[in-house]
């Protein structure tokens, strides 16, 4: 898999100064964790699900989630097992490559019989989503995920979701929280990723996130993510990569606010049209949305719609100036001190800005560099076209 392999070969030579690399199941989790992209949750229930993979490769989505949680009804779980295993199947005979593939269970229990189910067509599956995820409930989680592992030989990688009560309350965050640190780091080898569940946050509340807000608008939902990046994400090598909340959103309403996209990268691009059909579909809440994800250190997002996947990937290419600045920070990170960026406009700081260089190169690595002069405006027209 390879992140805009859908754009013609000689378009991507036009948009990036440093092409994205190939990655596969196989990689560092290290590498696949930012590689996830836009995470597409599908319901397990679907029956066009073998289909809906392959159609969702070709559009650019490099990592999928078949529900079978609060997506589905409780009474429809045993069928949706039952699609799930006949439809990874059905994709696994037709020889799918991509997207990453996993599945959110809502016991233990699954983890182990699903896998048994599927057979080889298991060898799809990168690992499984743990719902509610405290120290209380994932130890099960984790335990039956690794038994699995140990059993079929796979490996099995697991993302956790914090949106339990426990997580959100006040009163019993901090600890909640440090003990979900302390399990994460016995099971380092398997965590993928850390996911924010961020419906069940706001339900906590009784708060549904408007289109034309972002998550770091609704401040009791926006503290708990900063305490999960406090404790979980943090850059001295005991945190994980941390994804943004979901978008729910895919089509307009009536609008409040003002669009959210500035008009001149997109008039400098001939682009008017995408801006116009970016903000009638809401997507301009979107695109701010992951600009502060990033701002605020997540990596990623969850989506529930394919046409989201070009925007978040559009947003997650290293522009030519933060390339600049991360390379000659790595390379004077040794000696320290601080020097005036390529561009001339700021300060960079070789051992406070390690970190954060250090992290924008992976990133560089799986989504590429974009070219001087290009913007997310161009790399999301190619990607909307493509």
């Amino acid at each position: 898999m390879r992140h805009f392999d859908h754009i013609p070969t000689e378009r991507r030579t036009q948009l990036f100064h440093r092409g994205p690399r190939s990655f596969n199941r196989a990689d560092d989790p290290a590498t696949l964790a930012v590689a996830l992209g836009a995470t597409l949750y599908s319901p397990a229930t679907r029956p066009t699900l073998a289909a809906d993979v392959r159609k969702c490769a070709a559009r650019g989505v490099t990592s999928m989630v078949a529900c079978l949680e609060d997506s589905i009804p409780d009474e429809d779980v045993a069928a949706a097992e039952e699609n799930l295993v006949a439809q990874l199947g059905k994709a696994h005979e037709a020889g799918t490559q991509g997207p990453l593939l996993f599945i959110r269970v809502r016991v233990p229990e699954q983890i182990p019989d699903l896998t048994r189910r599927l057979g080889d067509a298991a060898e799809l599956v990168s690992g499984f989503v743990l719902p509610k995820f405290t120290a209380m409930s994932g130890s099960a989680f984790l335990d039956a995920l690794s038994d699995t592992a140990t059993t079929t030989g796979r490996r099995l990688l697991a993302m956790p979701v914090i949106e339990s009560r426990e997580a959100i309350y006040k009163e019993t965050r901090a600890e909640t929280l440090r003990d979900v640190a302390a399990l994460l780091a016995k099971h380092r080898d398997r965590i993928l990723a850390v996911r924010l569940g961020a419906t069940d946050l706001s339900s906590a509340f009784g708060l549904r996130r408007p289109p034309d807000l972002t998550i770091y608008d609704i401040h009791p939902v926006a503290s708990v993510i900063a305490d999960v990046v406090n404790v979980l994400g943090r850059a001295d090598g005991t945190g994980f990569v941390v994804t943004g909340p979901v978008w729910e959103y895919f089509s307009a309403g009536d609008r409040i606010f003002k669009p959210q996209l500035r008009q001149s990268p997109f008039e400098r691009r001939s682009a008017a049209m995408l801006r116009k059909k970016l903000i009638t579909t809401d997507l301009d809440g979107l695109i701010r949305e992951v600009h502060l994800d990033k701002a605020n250190g997540l990596t990623g997002k969850t989506v529930i719609h394919p046409s989201h996947a070009a925007a978040v990937h559009a947003m997650s290419v290293v522009t030519h100036e933060e390339f600049c600045d991360a390379s000659d920070i790595a390379g004077e990170a040794g000696a320290g001190g601080a020097m005036a960026s390529s561009y001339a406009n700021k300060m960079n700081e070789a051992k406070p800005h390690r970190a954060w260089a250090e992290r924008l190169l992976l990133r560089a690595k799986v989504f590429g560099v974009a070219a001087e002069d290009v913007t997310f405006a161009e790399l999301l027209d190619a990607a909307v076209a493509a």
